[in-house]
């Protein structure tokens, strides 16, 4: 503990298990058949990983995560299994500690190249294109929209999924390329009606969930939802009493961080500067803040 605070988990080796990859934020494992996704505290902008951890953030989104797939399983099943990490037989007491409360325990399955990134409100860089062209993605909006403005009905935006890099938006005709025409559109339904159910039940407790993406795999020809859910990592939380047109409303999710690091002029390539402490406590508060909002 730092301060009551606990120290940020940056790295995570498990000697019993295999590793199969170690994304921006979580270290991905196989364990007798099934995947281990521990979430790190490791926090990335603009695709580029910073030197200081979040503390508390893996957990956060774990546990954010839990709740959706749960809440949400009727819409498209998912790749948990369980979070209970305790009960694992199979795993070693020595682990137990830094797995608990930040490990998924899924189902393995291909995930598929695409990220469905879909958007219920103008902003971030659906905002920035439709500026330029009034076009997202590809498709025509209407014209006078203002940041802020919602969508209805929501719009999807997929990208590839860089394995380094950024991503980069595509068609939908290339999503059916990539994945075929009978998974792209499963997965684009599920996607928008993940979005709706996520939306109407974060709008109950005052937070409007303005874009957001999800991921996909295949199991036995079955589509599941996998990696994470609704979280500040993959999604944009705003305050509904603060959300109209033209409005600039507080971010519950990175884009405290995003702004700083915008601020210092840093040019989003690696290194990254070095976050102040105010920075990553302020960071820190906001995920705490929105899992505590969103009953998560």
């Amino acid at each position: 503990m730092i301060g009551g605070v606990n120290a940020p988990v940056l790295s995570i080796d498990l000697p019993f298990g295999k590793r199969l990859g170690r994304g921006k934020v979580r270290e991905i494992f196989e364990h007798h058949g099934d995947l281990l996704l521990v979430a790190s505290d490791r926090v990335s902008a603009f695709d580029v990983v910073m030197h200081e951890g979040i503390p508390d953030k893996g957990r956060v989104l774990t546990e954010t995560s839990a709740f959706w797939f749960k809440l949400l399983a009727d819409v498209v099943p998912n790749h948990l299994l369980s979070t209970d990490v305790d009960s694992w037989d199979d795993i070693p007491a020595a682990s137990k500690p830094l797995l608990r409360g930040r490990t998924l325990r899924c189902k393995k399955c291909q995930p598929l190249p695409v990220e469905w990134v879909v958007r219920g409100y103008l902003t971030g860089s659906g905002w920035s294109d439709y500026q330029r062209d009034g076009v997202v993605s590809g498709i025509k909006l209407p014209a006078g929209l203002l940041h802020a403005s919602q969508l209805e009905p929501p719009i999807l935006t997929p990208s590839t999924k860089a394995a380094s890099g950024h991503d980069e938006p595509i068609s939908f005709a290339r999503v059916v390329e990539l994945v075929g025409d009978k998974v792209a559109h499963a997965a684009r339904d599920a996607a928008l009606n993940l979005y709706r159910k996520g939306r109407d039940y974060a709008a109950q407790r005052g937070i409007v969930i303005a874009d957001t993406k999800f991921e996909f795999g295949l199991r036995d020809g079955q589509l599941l939802l996998i990696d994470e859910c609704l979280t500040p990592d993959s999604s944009r939380f705003w305050p509904a009493n603060e959300v109209r047109p033209g409005g600039t409303p507080t971010s519950f999710d990175k884009q405290y961080l995003r702004n700083w690091l915008l601020s210092t002029g840093w040019n989003k390539t690696p290194p990254p500067p070095t976050l102040p402490t105010e920075v990553v406590d302020k960071t820190r508060a906001t995920y705490l803040e929105i899992q505590r909002r969103l009953g998560a």
